[in-house]
């Protein structure tokens, strides 16, 4: 990439493809951001550019990737492919560009250390802490913790096949409460049908898979919408 055409990519700003981090000064944080671009649509991650366009650039290229590979390689699973690239800058400072594909292996997870309860102090001085698996997908600008029924439509997609089902009375409240609204979350749809949430995740992930319904990743609830046939001019 030329320094001309990193300057026309940075003019879009952060957006659902694209990432500035100003240095890789906590790699446990940017790693989340490789992991949403793999889980989601692919995506740029600039480093040496601040959040808002200033193309700051790095003295020391060599030094921040060898941090943020070790931790991708470390943290990452599976392992995530992507592409390094240095871009030079005017005053001997460089951009570092990773380019991460979609993933044909999703869901990809972060190894995460486990939170200690907020009431344990001393805090212990443990140099191996359990870890936890979080994965991440992107949403506009932001790269959020995907949800159960999420990570599942990504498990259920790495198997491609069709998804039987039977239209009980399940379901034809869903589809009746998405004909009046936009779209129906699945608090919602468990309490509207009278069914535990266990069984109402079940049924929006077998309906995603199965192509009758969309799913939209949100912060605090993920969204399903009825995804009608196209209709013919």
């Amino acid at each position: 990439m030329t320094l001309r055409e990193l300057q026309l990519l940075v003019k879009e700003g952060e957006h659902a493809t694209l990432e500035f981090k100003k240095k890789v000064a906590h790699p446990e944080k940017i790693i989340r951001e490789i992991v949403a671009f793999a889980n989601t649509g692919g995506g740029n991650l600039l480093i040496g550019v601040s959040d808002d366009g200033n193309i700051s650039g790095l003295r020391f290229p060599e030094e921040e990737a060898w941090t943020l590979n070790k931790a991708i390689s470390q943290h990452c699973k599976p392992q995530i492919q992507f592409v390094q690239e240095k871009i030079a800058l005017p005053g001997s400072k460089w951009v570092l560009r990773y380019y991460i594909s979609e993933s044909p292996h999703k869901p990809h997870f972060v190894l995460e250390p486990e939170p200690l309860p907020a009431h344990v102090y001393p805090r212990p001085r443990n140099p191996h802490p359990p870890l936890r698996k979080r994965t991440y997908v992107r949403v506009a600008d932001r790269s959020i913790q995907a949800s159960r029924e999420m990570r599942e439509i990504m498990r259920g997609r790495q198997r491609p096949k069709d998804v039987g089902f039977r239209w009980t009375e399940k379901e034809q409240v869903l589809m009746q409460y998405l004909q009046e609204h936009p779209f129906i979350t699945l608090r919602t749809y468990a309490k509207t049908a009278g069914i535990p949430l266990s069984l109402a995740s079940r049924t929006l992930v077998r309906l995603v898979l199965a192509n009758v319904l969309d799913i939209e990743a949100a912060e605090n609830e993920d969204r399903f919408s009825a995804k009608y046939p196209e209709q013919e001019d």
